[in-house]
C-alpha cells in the first residue's frame, strides 16, 4: 500500500500517512502525493474540508509524523543525490500551500509531531492534540535548525516561548501545545475515529471549538523563559540561565549544551528575523539556510550530517560539533547561512506570496 492513502469520503477529502514502521516520516515522494491531493481537492466541489492524520503500528492513529526522513538526508547528502534540493524546495512549498489552503483543514494531531509533521499541520484550520501527543521541533540535536516554517510559527508563539522550544528543541505534551499556541483543541484520543467520521457526514460543522490555553507548564516559566529567552545572544542565554537558580534553569543550561553550537547561534537569528518576515519570506530564508546546511561544508564536514549520524546512523549520541563550545562561535560562521545563494529571480521558491 501506498505510505499516503488519500481518498474522498463523503464531504471529507482524508489523507492518511502510512508509514509507521518510520513513524510517518515524510519522503519526498509522500510530499508529492499530499501536495498533488491538496491542489486536486482545493478546487473539487465534493471536498468541504479536508483531514489528515497518521497511521500507528496498531491503527489509525497514535503517530502523526515524526518528521523529514533524516536517513536519507544522510545518504542524499553523501551521494551528491540532487533529490536533497528538491525535498525542501517541495516541502516547504508544501508547507506554504497548508497554511493558505482555501479550504478547512484539520490535523489530528496524535501521538510525535515534529519536525516536518509540524510543517504540515502548523497551517492546519484547526490543530487537534490528545494525551499522546509528543510534539517538538528538535533540530538543533541533529545540527540543523527549526525549518518548515519554524521560524513563521514560534516566532509568533506567545512571548519568547519560540526561542525557548526552537534553541532546545523541547518535547512536549498537549497542554503545553496549547499554551504555546501549537494547538487549538485537544480530544481524548478514544474520540478520534468518531470524529474522523463526522466530518465525513458533516463537513466542516464537526470542527471542535477552539480552546483556551491552560495556565499549566510554560504559564508558570513565562516570566524566566521570557527574561532569558530575550537576551541578544546564545552565550548570553545560556549564561544567564547557568546563572539560575532553578532547576529548570540549570537543567535548560545543560540541555543546551548539548545541542550544535553553531546551529544555536544560526536558530536564534533565525528566530529573531523570522518575526519581521510573511511566510513566504520566511520559507525563502529558511530554503536559503538549508542548503547550506549541507553545502558550507559539504559531506561528512557538515554538521548537520554529523548530528545525524550520530543520532540515526552510528546511533552513539556523541555529535563531534564544530566547533565544540558556544563561545567560539563566531559572527563570522552565522552570517553565510543568511545569505542567500540565488537571486531573488532565481529562487526556488519565488513564486510563493
Amino acid at each position: 500500500m501506498s505510505d499516503v492513502v488519500a481518498r474522498v469520503q463523503g464531504r471529507a477529502g482524508q489523507i492518511t500517512l502510512n508509514r509507521p514502521r518510520a513513524l510517518n516520516a515524510l519522503s519526498l515522494q509522500m510530499i508529492r502525493d499530499v501536495a498533488s491531493a491538496l491542489l486536486e481537492w482545493q478546487d473539487d466541489p465534493r471536498v468541504e474540508v479536508v483531514v489528515v492524520r497518521g497511521q500507528g503500528k496498531d491503527g489509525p492513529f497514535g503517530a502523526f509524523s515524526a518528521g523529514g526522513d533524516i536517513r536519507f538526508f544522510h545518504q542524499a547528502a553523501h551521494a551528491g543525490d540532487p533529490a536533497l534540493e528538491d525535498f525542501f524546495t517541495e516541502e516547504y512549498t508544501l508547507n506554504h500551500l497548508v497554511h493558505g489552503y482555501r479550504k478547512p483543514y484539520v490535523a489530528f494531531m496524535d501521538g510525535v509531531v515534529m519536525g516536518g509533521g509540524m510543517g504540515i499541520s502548523q497551517g492546519a484550520h484547526s490543530r487537534i492534540v490528545t494525551e499522546r501527543t509528543k510534539m517538538g521541533m528538535p533540530e538543533t540535536n541533529i545540527g540543523l535548525f527549526p525549518d518548515v516554517g519554524g521560524g513563521y510559527f514560534l516566532s509568533r508563539c506567545p512571548g519568547r516561548l519560540g526561542e525557548y522550544l526552537a534553541l532546545t528543541g523541547e518535547v512536549f505534551g498537549a497542554a503545553q501545545a496549547l499554551e504555546a499556541g501549537l494547538a487549538d483543541a485537544q480530544l481524548p484520543s478514544h474520540e478520534l475515529a468518531a470524529l474522523w467520521d463526522r466530518f465525513s457526514a458533516e463537513g466542516a460543522a464537526a470542527m471542535p471549538a477552539r480552546q483556551l490555553p491552560p495556565a499549566g507548564h510554560l504559564t508558570a516559566l513565562r516570566h524566566e523563559i521570557d527574561h532569558v529567552f530575550a537576551l541578544p545572544s546564545v552565550p548570553a542565554i545560556v549564561h544567564a540561565l547557568e546563572a539560575g537558580t532553578s532547576d529548570w534553569a540549570r537543567q535548560t543550561a545543560a540541555l543546551l549544551r548539548k545541542r550544535s553550537p553553531l546551529m544555536l547561534h544560526v536558530t536564534l537569528e533565525q528566530l529573531r528575523r523570522a518575526r519581521a518576515l510573511d511566510l513566504a519570506g520566511d520559507l525563502r530564508m529558511e530554503r536559503d539556510i538549508v542548503r547550506h546546511c549541507f553545502r558550507l561544508r559539504p559531506g561528512a564536514a557538515s554538521e548537520t550530517i554529523e548530528g545525524i549520524r550520530a543520532l540515526a546512523v552510528d546511533k552513539d549520541h556523541a555529535p563531534r560539533w564544530n566547533p565544540p563550545r558556544i563561545e567560539d562561535v563566531t559572527p563570522e560562521m552565522v552570517a553565510p547561512f543568511f545569505e542567500s545563494p540565488w537571486p531573488m529571480h532565481a529562487h526556488p521558491l519565488r513564486a510563493l506570496a
